[in-house]
């Protein structure tokens, strides 16, 4: 079964994507999560955790974070608060995390941004307690489609949303404004973006948090085409990430990957379809932020 996973901004949106179809929802809180929609307060994690298992549904929280040694100091606490209130899946990155998950009854899912590119690493990890894993976004459908013929556990794929393709500790935006003397917003919410010399069309989105500075590629993710050739080819965990796509938006393009989803499921998707539900995507997705497929289609001896 394809498990649809989506991030949420606020409580509210939250049950409106468990209302609109989502399988799972991904949140967390900023100290130990990156890049998430919303940082949510403990107690709101435990309302959607019950919400969610209520209605037969499940929750991923992002423990993925770049964990120095004052952050691991804090990382028991926390474990054992999930612990307590039992997500379906961790999402861990970090060895040592992994480490101290052997003291917590929590299954966890492998996620280390750009390193997860061959089945060898995941299996690694399956054999040290992963439930499943992420792939980096920059695996292209021709790699993608040996990786799955040699793993053993669920791998996911970003099907909608934005590519981070670059995180630092120091907080650059801060540097370069303190050192031309101004005082700026840095914070996602600002919508600062930066070119390449000499190249004005390109518009890499970035901004900062507790995890330092974030740049995102040119376009969002969109594979709302690929759909049912990685639904045939074995990849059935897909994610939407609404870091970009805010409030109702986000909940409406959901809503179509729900309907593909249901339409692949029962042998009824065609190209008429996707055709029809990307033009509805276009419809809700922000101005300004262009999509492509990324390297999905990317032959793999060209990338340099």
């Amino acid at each position: 079964m394809i498990d649809l996973i989506a991030t949420a901004e606020s409580v509210a949106q939250a049950e409106e994507l468990l209302a609109a179809g989502v399988d799972t929802l991904y949140i967390g809180e900023e100290e130990f999560g990156l890049r998430l929609a919303h940082s949510f307060s403990r107690e709101e994690q435990r309302a959607l955790i019950e919400l969610a298992h209520a209605q037969g549904k499940k929750v991923n929280i992002a423990v993925n974070g770049i964990m120095h040694t004052d952050k691991m100091k804090k990382i028991p606490e926390y474990l054992a608060f999930l612990a307590e209130v039992q997500p379906d899946n961790v999402v861990v990155g970090d060895t040592g995390v992994i480490y101290l998950l052997q003291e917590y009854d929590l299954p966890y899912i492998y996620d280390a941004e750009t390193l997860v590119t061959n089945a060898r690493q995941i299996n690694f990890w399956q054999k040290r307690g992963a439930v499943g894993a992420v792939l980096a976004r920059e695996v292209p459908f021709e790699e993608m489609q040996r990786l799955i013929q040699q793993v053993t556990v669920p791998v996911e794929i970003l099907v909608y949303g934005a590519t981070c393709i670059h995180q630092s500790k120091r907080p650059l935006l801060d540097n370069y404004f303190n050192y031309t003397k101004q005082t700026e917003d840095v914070s996602k919410e600002r919508g600062l973006f930066i070119s390449e010399p000499k190249k004005p069309e390109t518009h890499y989105s970035i901004y900062e948090d507790l995890h330092g500075t974030h740049v995102f590629a040119d376009n969002d993710l969109n594979l709302i085409n690929e759909l049912s050739e990685l639904n045939q080819t074995g990849y059935q965990t897909w994610k939407l990430d609404g870091l970009f796509t805010p409030g109702e938006d986000f909940v409406a393009i959901a809503k179509i990957f729900v309907s593909a989803k249901k339409a692949i499921e029962a042998n009824a998707w065609n190209e008429a379809a996707a055709k029809t539900a990307q033009q509805e995507i276009q419809k809700y997705h922000p101005v300004g932020r262009g999509m492509d497929t990324g390297f999905y289609h990317l032959d793999p001896t060209a990338i340099k």
